[in-house]
């Protein structure tokens, strides 16, 4: 059943921004309640079980303790927000408005107010990533994917080649020219859209989040450490102790500075064990390339040390001989 309401949702305040196609759904509109519920903008009551989820979605994870507190609000009071969807020949697919979707299936509400547009697959998906860029419980790792996923479908290339274009423009973008110039302008544009943050910070303190291994980003994703935290565990080399101390981290809740002491010991334990399974011949010639490039021969106090170093070798070598 489809039930008609007043209220409505989603003006383009992008209308000054033609290249991007997108707009926030939170922002209102006046409703068209007579017209047809696959034109325009309308806002209707629909039946939950016509409403399916897109096949992409931005979004991948939800704290479960908000999301309970989500659906008994909407257990008291409803659904106050619409939901934005688009017609499908046997239902509706949602675009905006997951969380609430969920709460109220949760709770077991049979209907819910909705916004009707009709969009393309692009549209709908760019939509969604803006919408979910703007939650203010959003953590470092959703919205650089984001950002990175809407800059990819602007410029149109993958998004490996955004990071590496983003890089090249951050190193240069004072002097560009031609294709350069119009990427860096559309890019400017998605992040005047997104708010927030700065193109050339996102390039020199975010880009290098999606380098971080998978257990790394996934207990990042969920919201299970802080970013300056997972950057330090990464320094970690050695999978099973970086997996270990990731662990450890979440579970006892490590500050930054308690992970960066541990992080410490664990390269000194990790130096001390190369040290003892390196051949001391080997470390002797090492020592000695080494000299060849020092600057070791113009500090006299350096020198004083290494003679004393060199007459405690020879003596060890005249006994040997």
């Amino acid at each position: 059943m489809v039930t008609r309401k007043k209220s409505g949702l989603g003006a383009d305040p992008f209308k000054s921004r033609p290249n991007l196609g997108i707009f926030s759904p939170t922002e209102p509109t006046p409703s068209k309640q007579d017209s047809d519920p696959g034109e325009g903008n309308t806002s209707l009551t629909v039946e939950v079980a016509k409403i399916v989820l897109p096949k992409q979605q931005p979004r991948r994870y939800f704290d479960p303790a908000k999301m309970q507190q989500l659906a008994a609000s909407v257990q008291q009071h409803g659904i106050l927000e619409p939901l934005l969807v688009r017609p499908l020949d046997d239902g509706y697919e949602l675009i905006a408005g997951e969380r609430r979707y969920r709460a109220a299936k949760e709770v077991g509400l049979k209907d819910v107010p909705v916004v009707i547009r009709q969009m393309s697959d692009q549209e709908a998906l760019q939509i969604a990533i803006v919408e979910n860029l703007q939650r203010e419980d959003l953590n470092p790792l959703e919205e650089t994917e984001g950002i990175i996923t809407l800059l990819s479908m602007q410029l149109e290339i993958g998004q490996a080649a955004v990071s590496q274009l983003l890089h090249r423009l951050a190193k240069s973008s004072d002097n560009v020219v031609g294709k350069d110039a119009e990427q860096l302008e559309t890019i400017k544009t998605v992040f005047d859209t997104v708010g927030g943050m700065d193109w050339k910070s996102f390039a020199s303190h975010r880009l290098p989040l999606m380098n971080l291994p998978d257990p790394i980003l996934d207990a990042l994703r969920e919201g299970k450490i802080e970013y300056t935290k997972a950057r330090a565990i990464a320094r970690v080399k050695d999978i099973e102790q970086q997996e270990d101390l990731l662990k450890e981290a979440i579970s006892q809740d490590l500050s930054l500075s308690q992970i960066k002491e541990k992080v410490s010991e664990l390269k000194a334990t990790t130096a001390e064990a190369t040290k003892s399974s390196y051949p001391l011949k080997n470390r002797f010639d090492t020592a000695y390339r080494l000299s060849k490039r020092s600057k070791v021969w113009d500090d006299p106090k350096k020198q004083k040390k290494l003679e004393k170093l060199l007459a405690e070798m020879e003596s060890l070598f005249v006994e040997d001989n």
